[in-house]
């Protein structure tokens, strides 16, 4: 993968401002590869720990978290994007919440 294509999308994903939520098809969009948004999904999994970018601001086009419920990182994404200030009932508002 390219390293420019990942320090664009981080990029993107790293403006995403805190009260707020970006598909992973918008952040796609932004960064200049359009119908790419497994590509984001890639990316958000190399993250390395430790890393500020917020990736928890990035949540599928139905403004769902993406992770299964079951799953740690579901419970982390849902709590982060709730300090945040962003009302998660089955899903997002995407009207209201998206960047």
């Amino acid at each position: 993968m390219d390293i420019d294509k990942h320090t664009v999308i981080y990029t993107i994903i790293a403006s995403i401002p805190k009260g707020c939520v970006a598909s992973y098809g918008q952040v796609a969009a932004l960064a200049g590869y359009p119908n790419n948004a497994r590509l984001v999904g890639r990316l958000l999994k190399e993250i390395p720990k430790g890393s500020t970018i917020p990736w928890h601001r990035v949540v599928n086009s139905q403004g769902k978290i993406s992770f299964a419920e079951s799953c740690p990182q579901y419970h982390i994404q849902r709590e982060r994007l709730i300090t945040e200030g962003i009302v998660i009932n089955q899903r997002i508002n995407m009207a209201k919440y998206r960047w």
